[in-house]
């Protein structure tokens, strides 16, 4: 497969999973015939992407194998599955062609003009933002997201995709599975570059590939990583005071839920939270500007920016506290999500369910150095345990242990084995006027949790 021209009737194994439903709705908006399956998928059983999936013509099936056929034309699979399941050995059968999702995404980006946002930290976010901008912008662009827009969600729709009629096309890059090097975009993003999946000096080479396939290369100078990586100071962005760079953020004011800065000195307010959204909104802008849109068209378009789903998602408050559900799940999204609530409330009590014990177990140290530092004497940390999805894994670290590792540091940490036993076991730590943040990924389940956790405070 060398385009996307070269075939018509595709299938999806695990097409509920975001990166790949993303990629079918998409598919489906540029006249593809596109069906999938999913494991989640259960005869007689409510599934609310199922739902969606079909309501935009993608025919769904149960993960046994009935809905691939010798006129199918590609068979797409995502990281998670495996030789053994029905599905793919029925594919190898029919000799079918069958890729990667990371594949057919580079197929996709060699259609359009793309710009390729990567990083280890505010891909979702920035995607976003940038989308809204090119969007209002009149440039009718599209989008393939991690995360779904809350704009694209109230449409009824799952939100990590749209395909607008427009030359432009927005996607996340990803460096944790490597296939950020995949990409041959127009514009390339760098974000940030933290110890997230992998050590520095493996994310640092998967960078420097993804700055040599990238015809322009734009990366954020207020991170020392990223600027090594620089191709034209001009084209770049910071928001450190004495940092050079084409586009500079000032001014920084966090009011309760909305925040105030400027950018060359035009005046930005968005309704988020945190300076790590100045820094994702100023990335956004200035690669809006290298393709043509004025500052202040931006700023505009920012405005109205609804966020996305899961990222800082202000849930309501109830009785003085206020509950926000995040995503946050690398030890520097973690401490710029508990930093950015830190405004809104005199206290913030923050708790997290780490994921996998390999990630965990990694990334020990970060965790609560990180944590540790922006915790205020008021403030808490509560931990679950590790949220463990299955396959082969040693069990040799529980939260408990980041939690002992806090609390060594002189800071209020608390270990809460079942999560169902939070709202009883924080209760009298909740306050007339604070902030319960709910941090985790991976785990499906999260948002019903947060939905339980509202109903009992």
């Amino acid at each position: 497969m060398n385009s996307i021209d070269d075939f018509q009737r595709v299938f999806f194994i695990g097409v509920a999973g975001t990166g790949m439903s993303a990629l079918a709705q998409y598919l489906k908006g540029v006249g593809k015939e596109v069906s999938g399956s999913d494991r989640y998928f259960k005869p007689g059983e409510f599934n609310d992407t199922r739902q969606k999936l079909e309501a935009e013509g993608i025919l769904c099936f149960e993960q046994d194998g009935t809905g691939i056929h010798p006129t199918t034309d590609l068979v797409v699979v995502s990281t998670a599955v495996e030789e053994t399941v029905p599905e793919v050995q029925k594919t190898r059968q029919l000799n079918i062609p069958i890729i990667k999702r990371s594949e057919l995404l580079a197929l996709i980006a060699k259609s359009k003009k793309t710009i390729a946002v990567g990083g280890t930290s505010g891909k979702s976010t920035t995607s976003a933002m940038l989308f809204d901008i090119l969007q209002y912008a009149g440039m009718h662009p599209s989008i393939i997201s991690g995360a779904g827009l809350v704009s694209i969600i109230r449409e009824g729709k799952i939100g990590n995709a749209k395909c607008g009629l427009g030359d432009w096309l927005v996607i996340e890059a990803d460096e944790s599975d490597g296939s950020i090097v995949q990409y041959h975009p127009q514009v390339g993003l760098l974000l940030n570059i933290d110890k997230d999946h992998k050590e520095i000096d493996e994310l640092m080479q998967v960078f420097a590939t993804f700055r040599k396939n990238s015809q322009q290369f734009i990366v954020n100078r207020s991170h020392a990583l990223a600027t090594t990586l620089s191709q034209d100071i001009n084209l770049d962005f910071c928001h450190h005071e004495h940092c050079t760079a084409g586009y500079v953020a000032r001014d920084f004011k966090q009011d309760g839920l909305s925040i105030h800065f400027t950018i060359n000195h035009v005046p930005f307010s968005l309704q988020v939270v945190g300076r790590h959204n100045m820094e994702n909104a100023l990335a956004a802008a200035t690669v809006a500007a290298a393709i043509g849109v004025d500052l202040a068209v931006s700023a505009e378009a920012l405005q109205q920016y609804e966020g996305i789903y899961r990222r800082h998602q202000v849930i309501g408050q109830k009785q003085g506290v206020w509950l926000i559900d995040d995503y946050a799940h690398n030890p520097a999204k973690c401490a710029a999500s508990i930093e950015a609530c830190q405004p809104i409330a005199p206290k913030v009590i923050a708790w997290f369910q780490p994921h996998g014990y390999g990630p965990t177990r990694f990334l020990r140290y970060d965790f609560v150095q990180e944590i540790s530092h922006v915790l205020r004497p008021q403030d808490e940390i509560w931990m679950s345990e590790i949220f463990y999805a299955g396959g082969t894994a040693t069990k040799d670290i529980s939260a408990n242990d980041l939690v002992e590792d806090i609390k060594q540091q002189g800071k209020n940490a608390y270990f809460v084995d079942n999560r169902n036993d939070l709202v009883a076991s924080l209760r009298p730590h909740l306050t007339e006027d604070c902030v319960l943040l709910l941090m985790g990924a991976r785990d499906p389940s999260l948002e019903t949790f947060a939905a339980a956790v509202w109903k009992d405070l």
